[in-house]
């Protein structure tokens, strides 16, 4: 049975931040647009914040004005451009990163190949306080797998990741957003805190709802995604 979550967070999903000329996925937001919207959310007292963090301060009660930041997939460039600009305004967030394709490439994906962090990228991350997290092993989709295959996707990821940090890793992203209740039971009895999905077809503290965030996001649109949530989950940010 998963555990209920009493007020959504307003968690933003990212995936990449670089320059581009092919993104046919939608995954890529340019360096200038990400370094708006940060500072969007800072000229309206919002602060970004790693999943870990806001959770934890939602259970103190004081989660007013934190807003999660999460990166799918662990790009090198979180580690390039991401983490130095959320450093310099003084944010946090959560980087999900694919446990079996460190120091690869999106194997995965049939768009632009990608580099994707090392170990020693994850650890400098992890060092200025961002949170890593699993995005599973080898990026498959969960509710297609057996259970020995589930099982390995949730602990192996976990383990392999905890031994390049030295540091626990409390929380875990659905590869492209897709689960059942069978997925999401699984990822809490493997011991993880939360689970981040999409949509929010199970919502509850294994499966939080996450707002798409692109190229296209200025600050109209920004606005109207946070009222949208607020309305959706009757919660103030």
């Amino acid at each position: 049975m998963t555990v209920g979550i009493a007020t959504m967070p307003f968690v933003l999903m990212y995936h990449s931040v670089d320059t581009y000329e092919h993104d046919p996925h939608l995954i890529t937001v340019s360096p200038d647009r990400f370094d708006r919207q940060m500072r969007w959310l800072q000229a309206r007292g919002l602060r970004g914040v790693s999943v870990r963090e806001l959770l934890d301060a939602q259970a103190a009660g004081s989660a007013r004005g934190l807003v999660a930041l999460t990166f799918d997939d662990g790009y090198a460039d979180f580690a390039t451009r991401v983490t130095p600009l959320l450093v310099r305004y003084g944010f946090t967030a959560t980087v999900f990163m694919v446990a079996g394709h460190v120091a690869g490439r999106n194997e995965w994906d049939d768009g632009p190949r990608k580099p994707l962090m090392d170990h020693h990228q994850l650890r400098a991350v992890a060092d200025v306080g961002m949170e890593v997290a699993s995005h599973g092993l080898l990026h498959r989709r969960l509710p297609d797998l057996t259970e020995s295959e589930l099982h390995e996707e949730l602990h192996r990821s976990r383990d392999d990741l905890e031994r390049m940090l030295d540091r626990p890793v409390r929380g875990f992203a659905y590869p492209y957003g897709v689960l059942t209740a069978r997925e999401a039971e699984a990822v809490e009895k493997a011991g993880y805190d939360y689970g981040c999905a999409i949509w929010d077809e199970h919502p509850c503290r294994h499966a939080l709802a996450r707002t798409y965030v692109g190229e296209r996001d200025h600050r109209l649109r920004l606005a109207a995604k946070a009222l949208r949530h607020r309305l959706r989950w009757r919660t103030r940010i």
